[in-house]
């Protein structure tokens, strides 16, 4: 019996145990920006692959999930309909990449700043984590501790 109640605790427990998000990060705004792209690594320890279906924050009116893609010389901002996260894999949000879009933010984002997010995935549900906000030239890898 308690073996049967232990699988039944197991099997019941949060599918967001599976998705761990990482290194979350967004450089500060210029003065007047209504745009801020936010940037982290999702792993999904799961078996079953998920996916990221949207985000919100408090910070902005709306968060978009984007790509950038090459269009002849120039490079533009995508939006898609969320990113998908192999099993036993990861996907990685980086400039130049994948991205979260902050859409006509609220105030400035400063330097120091953690900007709360909100990531929902098809499997896991709801994801709470946040940005961490660096400077306005902030380049990957500096905002690691």
């Amino acid at each position: 019996m308690r073996a049967l109640l232990l699988l039944l605790a197991i099997a019941a427990a949060p599918a967001l145990a599976q998705i761990k998000i990482e290194d979350g990060w967004s450089r500060a705004t210029a003065p007047g920006a209504k745009i801020a792209a936010g940037y982290l690594t999702i792993r999904n320890a799961s078996k079953v692959p998920d996916k990221l279906m949207s985000a919100s924050s408090p910070a902005a009116e709306k968060v978009e999930t984007h790509v950038t893609v090459k269009d002849g010389d120039i490079f533009r901002m995508r939006e898609v309909k969320g990113y998908d996260i192999p099993a036993g894999g990861a996907f990685e949000l980086k400039p130049g990449g994948a991205h979260l879009m902050l859409v006509n933010v609220k105030a400035p984002l400063k330097e120091g700043d953690k900007v709360p997010l909100t990531l929902r995935f098809e499997c896991a549900g709801e994801v709470k984590t946040e940005l961490q906000v660096g400077r306005l030239t902030a380049s990957p890898g500096d905002h690691k501790h």
